[in-house]
């Protein structure tokens, strides 16, 4: 597919069809020799309307931004999460041998389904659009999962009078609470970005993941605040009846508007829809379509080009799965399918056959996110044990379990500075952007989170670990932005290379390869939960989940260096 990267208002204008009635091709040979001087002019002013049609138009920063708030949205409820999950599961008698479960259920059926919603989503014929209903039907399973996390336990204890069938019950309803949230709030950043990259030109991509990563700080700061704040003993709580209650009734709202804002900010043109009159009012797609029943009817020489440019006419993100299930236009055959049926099968061959330059992209993200959750998810637990010298198995009214709690809670704001700076670094990265370029703020990024948390975990000491908390929010900041402005970079020269080889092949589509991208946060979180408790065990001390980051952040910095292609 072409990209548009001139002013429309100096390239060459398609030339005046004939009156209907006439011969197509012969009008269309004779007015392009008599404006240009050569067919092959007139090809160059057809292909620049037809495709100026499907190129998006620039978007402004403030539509930029409302796209962006469902990351905020996001975060705040994931913020609320990471804060909430162990007491609220601690509170209904969850044992502690079905803790790994609860974290793993989640990330295995991501892992496993994820690409399929991203590549099937590249062909959804929704009239709403491809990615919207699956935002849309994700957002509302993660409503549903945060109200049975936050209220099942209060909805068992008004249903269920037995006292040991209410602790089973509630225990099932939370941790089903628990995964379906993961679950949903997991899946649904692949169709967010595969959103982004469909209606926004090159230039504003750039710019809508940046808006993403600040968004998505600014969330999880406000998520974790509002989590620190005692609302038991608040009027709000005394209204509705705890705290669980008020931070659920915050999060349910501040998700709910967030979402609908998202899925009206930016409108989507559902698949196969051919652009209005409006769209391109010379555009002899619209006069031709006006005065034939199909392409085929044009003849030899020059309407073989317009026919192929015409036929070429869809979105330009489609799976690499078109390309193995020979995808035929829906403006050629509008009443046939466009694509065999999908199988895990082939999906799994569509993965396996990526360029190596995706693929190494994957791996050098699985490894950030190996590195990033190996801190984060026992970050707290650090401090409390390691910076505060408290016991988590003390007794729960002596001074060392006290001491621990403390920790907890300073860890808390810690992940807090961690959040702000997320959204302070993602700003200063469109400065940093022309200095040294994507690769340099991939390998920074890394680097930066390497060295801050081997500190941390080399001197353990309160105001130090506080201060290198932000270095959590720089990589933060380069995991959320820098990958998937490397997937846009990748795509643009695919494009670029078709057009200029005049391969009629449609690129790979940005909805599979976000969600490529995205299954390896679930991956990460898997390998995290199944080998960091136990090399915790094997060593004895919490201080191993630091020092395990930093050395696959280092890991990370070098594949970025040997492996990972910058697209100047």
């Amino acid at each position: 597919m072409t990209l548009l990267s001139e002013d429309q208002s100096v390239r060459p204008q398609p030339c005046r069809i004939s009156e209907p009635g006439k011969h197509i091709s012969t009008s269309l040979h004779q007015d392009s020799t008599d404006c240009n001087g050569s067919n092959v002019d007139y090809v160059d002013s057809v292909e620049d309307s037809v495709f100026g049609a499907v190129e998006p138009h620039r978007r402004s920063r403030g539509r930029l931004i409302l796209h962006g708030l469902v990351m905020f949205g996001r975060e705040f409820c994931y913020a609320v999460e990471a804060a909430f999950v162990t007491p609220v599961l601690l509170s209904v008698g969850l044992p502690q041998s079905l803790y790994s479960l609860v974290w793993l259920i989640s990330p295995i059926l991501g892992f496993l389904l994820q690409p399929i919603i991203g590549s099937a989503s590249d062909y959804c014929r929704s009239p709403w659009g491809r990615r919207r209903p699956y935002i849309l039907a994700l957002g509302i399973l993660m409503l549903v999962g945060i109200t049975l996390f936050l209220n099942g336990d209060a909805v068992i204890s008004a249903l269920v009078r037995d006292r040991s069938l209410k602790s089973i019950w509630a225990i099932v309803v939370v941790m089903f609470g628990v995964v379906l949230f993961d679950f949903a709030a997991d899946f649904i950043d692949g169709p967010i970005k595969a959103y982004l990259f469909d209606v926004c030109s090159h230039e504003d991509k750039e710019r809508g993941l940046h808006y993403h990563a600040l968004l998505t700080g600014l969330g999880g700061a406000c998520g974790y605040l509002v989590g620190a704040m005692d609302w038991g003993h608040s009027t709000l709580g005394r209204l509705f009846g705890s705290e669980y209650q008020v931070i659920y009734f915050f999060s349910a709202l501040t998700w709910g508007i967030f979402l609908t804002v998202h899925l009206f900010s930016i409108p989507e043109q559902p698949l196969g829809k051919a652009p209005s009159p409006s769209d391109s009012p010379s555009s002899p797609l619209r006069l031709l379509s006006s005065h034939s029943n199909s392409y085929g009817a044009l003849k030899e020489p020059v309407s073989a080009v317009v026919s192929a440019s015409v036929t070429d006419l869809r979105p330009r993100s489609f799976s690499a799965l078109g390309e193995a299930n020979s995808v035929t236009s829906s403006v050629k055959q509008p009443n046939k399918e466009d694509q065999k049926k999908m199988t895990f099968r082939l999906l799994i061959k569509a993965i396996v056959n990526m360029p190596s330059h995706y693929r190494c992209l994957c791996v050098s993200h699985l490894l950030g996110w190996t590195a990033f959750l190996c801190n984060m998810l026992f970050f707290t637990d650090f401090m409390g044990q390691i910076v505060y010298k408290g016991n988590p198995y003390a007794d729960h009214n002596s001074t060392a379990y006290a001491t621990y709690e403390r920790g907890v809670e300073v860890g808390c704001w810690g992940l807090c500075i961690n959040a702000v700076s997320s959204a302070l670094y993602s700003y200063v990265q469109r400065f940093l952007l022309s200095y040294i370029g994507l690769k340099g703020l991939y390998f920074m990024g890394y680097l930066v989170f390497g060295l801050g948390t081997s500190l941390i975990g080399l001197f353990p000491n309160i105001i130090a670990t506080l201060v290198l908390c932000s270095v959590f929010g720089v990589m933060s900041s380069t995991l959320y932005t820098i990958p998937f402005n490397l997937i846009a970079e990748y795509q643009r020269e695919e494009e670029q290379q078709l057009k200029l080889h005049g391969s009629n092949k449609s690129p790979r589509g940005s909805g599979m390869d976000c969600a490529a991208l995205t299954c390896m946060v679930q991956l990460a979180q898997i390998i995290v939960g199944v080998g960091l408790g136990a090399l915790v065990n094997a060593a004895g001390s919490v201080i191993v989940v630091v020092l395990s980051a930093s050395t696959m952040s280092l890991l990370g910095c070098i594949f970025i260096v040997l492996f990972i292609r910058y697209v100047e």
